[in-house]
């Protein structure tokens, strides 16, 4: 391999910049040093070169022959230096941040709210992670996460979010107003397909219902909850949901709550590994992810 035979990049530029402004003085002040720096680099550059750049006179440089020659290849070289430079500066630095939550939680409460975090923070190429199983906060699976659970994963700063109240639901088409009806309509059951089990189910509520006549194991089932909350708004049978997730329907009248009871499943938390608690990239996930309308720190004000 052959190397490039180059006089001090330090000197070149104070040629260049001597030379452009036929000055030491004007040099000196672009470059933030003083003109004595300016004529002892442009002097050990003659020296190494083995010519004379600069005829000098009083107040003024002016140039040699060699002098103009080499200052074409310097005012080209810097000009393209620059530009790239500046082509690539303007590249924003982007960066990843994979965040691992429920399929329902991520279509129902965080993407309505993905503009929250692409205003504020541009440069961060959010990834959702959707799964019910706890998956590891190790940067390649995922690097944040929100999970339910009782707030206690070890290694894990784990923030509330909001609680998780489920409760009988279904389309005011129905005309459901005593729990007694129930046993005319369909259930509709979410069953995730992972090994977890779904958090609150028929069986549950049943038992605190006291509705003995009710078959818990007839109806709808569906592997996401998204999917069951389709099927409870379009009049398909009655759903057992997190209150959390159907708030847009309830508000909008889209779906009721007939009756009783309700019963409190575990609540969410944001979760995030201790050691990664001063990332900056994790801080403005977890500011935007708690500032989403909905979670505690909307319902609590």
């Amino acid at each position: 391999m052959s190397y490039r035979r180059l006089p001090s990049l330090s000197a070149l530029r104070a040629f260049e910049a001597a030379a452009r402004h036929e000055s030491a003085k004007l040099a000196a002040q672009e470059l933030s040093v003083t003109a004595t720096a300016i004529s002892h680099q442009v002097r050990g550059l003659e020296e190494a070169l083995g010519v004379t750049l600069f005829l000098r006179k009083p107040r003024q440089l002016a140039l040699t022959p060699q002098g103009h020659e080499l200052l074409q290849v310097l005012e080209t070289a810097f000009d393209s230096i620059s530009h790239v430079v500046e082509r690539l500066s303007a590249v924003p630095l982007r960066h990843t941040v994979t965040l691992s939550t429920t399929p329902a939680v991520a279509v129902r409460w965080l993407l309505p709210w993905v503009c929250m975090l692409r205003d504020s923070h541009p440069g961060i190429d959010l990834r959702i992670h959707a799964s019910h199983e706890p998956v590891a906060l190790d940067g390649l699976t995922a690097d944040i996460a929100i999970r339910y659970g009782d707030g206690r994963w070890p290694g894990l700063v784990a923030e509330k979010l909001f609680d998780n109240t489920f409760m009988p639901t279904c389309s005011p088409q129905l005309g459901l107003h005593d729990v007694n009806q129930l046993t005319s309509h369909s259930l509709i059951h979410f069953h995730p397909q992972e090994s977890v089990a779904a958090p609150i189910n028929w069986a549950l509520w049943q038992k605190r219902a006291k509705v003995p006549e009710l078959d818990v194991n007839a109806g709808l089932v569906f592997s996401d909850e998204t999917h069951a909350i389709a099927a409870a708004t379009g009049s398909q049978g009655v759903a057992l949901m997190s209150r959390q997730l159907i708030a847009d329907e309830l508000r909008e009248g889209r779906l009721v709550q007939p009756f009783g009871p309700v019963l409190e499943g575990k609540p969410f938390f944001l979760v995030y590994p201790q050691i990664s608690q001063h990332n900056p990239l994790i801080i403005a996930i977890r500011d935007w992810v708690m500032s989403v309308p909905g979670g505690l720190s909307k319902l609590s004000s």
